[in-house]
């Protein structure tokens, strides 16, 4: 029998909780589910006001993956939703607001993926993002070369960068920024991952082309095209173990020597926010966004 539970006066149906999900680490459906309810006061800042992407995998890592941009069928009717253009037509996306929408989501299984836009201003970015994305043998070590350096860069032209690990293999960093079309922020992140590979020659590349990757740090400035989406900050991933995209300070950053030392797993995350707080609240002040140069 499928449990119940209510959430802010929301019934809930909750289906396959003892599902093991993460086989690597046993973790089940269940736990999915309580760890997002755990993060939920960081995560839904992150989430508000911005339609979300769901990458599902409820069969776990190792099963079908899909993303989900449309009102997955059988959406509650009090979920809040936005319309958002696409290339093909307007579609209905989820608007994750409350505790109630969060935990309804996390039932889906699924990593959180947000555009650098919120759903009333769509196509005017209120963040820029750069996704830095290793090539083997290069790891999460050589992105915290590239992103020391693209901190200074950012820094000489007034906007103050935050880092958040992947969750997967690399970095992320974010700043807050004036609104902004979003192809202009993706000239000037262009620019950035430009001078990043000039800059740290045989260490960066800013071209996707596979035989440049290997041994070298990606710089992906693409992800602030108002058509796509980051892993949200605080989202679990589809890997083999229950990782976060999780904030870090710029002193872990400067420390990192090993890979493991910014692998963070979902138990990992809450005494992480009880002993930092977010890390990325300062993205939520107006005061500190910055106009592009």
């Amino acid at each position: 029998m499928t449990p119940i539970t209510e959430v802010e006066g929301r019934r809930l149906a909750l289906s396959n909780l003892d599902k093991v999900i993460y086989p690597a680490r046993h973790f089940t459906k269940g736990e999915v589910v309580h760890y997002y309810a755990s993060v939920a006061g960081s995560l839904l800042a992150h989430l508000y006001n911005r339609p979300v992407s769901f990458l599902r995998f409820p069969d776990g890592p190792e099963g079908q993956r899909f993303f989900a941009k449309n009102v997955p069928p059988g959406t509650p009717s009090w979920i809040r939703t936005a319309e958002v253009p696409h290339s093909d037509g307007p579609a209905r996306q989820v608007l994750v607001q409350d505790l109630a929408t969060l935990v309804w989501s996390a039932n889906l299984v699924t990593e959180f993926h947000t555009p650098q836009w919120q759903a009333d201003a769509h196509g005017i970015a209120d963040r820029l993002v750069l996704d830095l994305d290793p090539g083997a043998p290069a790891s999460v070590v050589e992105c915290c070369e590239v992103a020391l350096w693209l901190r200074e860069r950012l820094a000489a032209d007034g906007i103050e960068a935050f880092a958040k690990t992947s969750g997967a293999k690399g970095l992320h960093l974010l700043a807050p920024i004036e609104p902004t079309p979003s192809g202009e922020v993706t000239g000037y992140a262009k620019g950035l991952a430009v001078e990043a590979e000039q800059a740290l020659p045989g260490l960066v590349t800013h071209r996707m082309t596979k035989s440049l990757r290997p041994g070298r740090v990606f710089v992906d400035f693409s992800q602030n095209a108002a058509a796509k989406t980051t892993a949200t900050p605080y989202t679990l991933r589809a890997r083999p173990e229950p990782s976060v995209s999780a904030p870090v300070t710029w002193e872990e950053v400067a420390d990192c020597r090993d890979a493991a030392r910014l692998h963070f797993l979902a138990d990992d995350i809450p005494p992480r926010l009880q002993a930092h707080g977010d890390l990325l609240a300062p993205l939520f002040n107006p005061n500190r966004a910055r106009p592009l140069p």
